[in-house]
């Protein structure tokens, strides 16, 4: 790993921990279900709800191949309509989970899911299912106060891959010594 490599993923990490815990859940948990990392049920369902969430998931993320296949090569109208309809599907579901609570943490799951490549597409997608009727008015409100200006104007994108990908972490004992 390069020195500046290195710094990335510090930096993400960092990021990562910012977020709160029910956040950085739903991020692994969904990280284990798009790229098919976990049994993500056996993992993270705790109740038939969170069971019958993990289902539906599954089920859209299943598409997130074919969505990654269509990213637009440039912002050309045409290859617009196909891609950021299917993206909003995504950002909508994931959004209405009610865990991803600002832009930065759904950056963070889709930089991861999708590639960098879909960094130039987010901020559009991010708002648009936003502002759907399907999320609480409140919601709707904080999700679109939490894009900054400069996230949704940026001129141009990083093209580096995401370094840090968080994974579950199994509690240990604190009264176990790790120099046995």
């Amino acid at each position: 790993m390069k020195p500046a490599r290195g710094i990335t993923t510090l930096a993400e990490m960092k990021e990562f921990a910012g977020f709160s815990s029910a956040t950085q859940r739903f991020i692994r948990r969904s990280l284990d279900v798009g790229l098919e990392r976990e049994d993500a049920m056996i993992r993270w369902s705790r109740d038939v709800v969170e069971a019958a969430s993990i289902r539906a998931q599954a089920r859209l993320y299943e598409r997130l191949p074919e969505l990654r296949q269509i990213i637009p090569d440039d912002t050309g109208l045409n290859a617009v309509e196909p891609f950021l309809g299917r993206l909003v599907t995504f950002a909508a579901f994931d959004l209405g989970q009610g865990r991803l609570t600002s832009f930065s943490a759904f950056r963070f799951l889709y930089e991861r899911l999708v590639g960098a490549e879909i960094r130039p597409w987010l901020p559009s997608a991010f708002c648009a299912a936003a502002a759907l009727p399907h999320l609480h008015p409140e919601l709707r409100r904080a999700l679109l106060q939490s894009i900054s200006e400069s996230a949704a104007t940026a001129s141009g994108w990083s093209n580096l891959q995401p370094a840090f990908f968080p994974h579950w972490v199994e509690k240990v004992d604190g009264g176990t010594s790790l120099a046995q």
